[in-house]
């Protein structure tokens, strides 16, 4: 029998995003567009929920930052 949890998906606005990453508005963005030199394919992808309204899956910044400490530390 597996010892998991089944945590609901929750969805996050832009604002949780920058307060979870440290990153700005513009970064968030950046880190999603191929044509910019900060872009990283491992961000997460942001959802439509509105005809002007994204959010992204809590758990999938969650993850993105536990990658980004875990880079961090490896490389120390």
């Amino acid at each position: 029998m597996q010892n998991q949890i089944n945590k609901q998906k929750r969805l996050i606005r832009l604002p949780a995003v920058q307060d979870r990453t440290g990153l700005r508005r513009s970064t968030v963005y950046d880190r999603m567009n191929p044509h910019s030199p900060r872009y990283d394919e491992r961000f997460p992808r942001q959802i439509k929920i509105g005809l002007s309204a994204v959010a992204w899956l809590e758990e999938e910044i969650d993850s993105w930052v536990e990658r980004q400490i875990e880079l961090s530390r490896a490389g120390a």
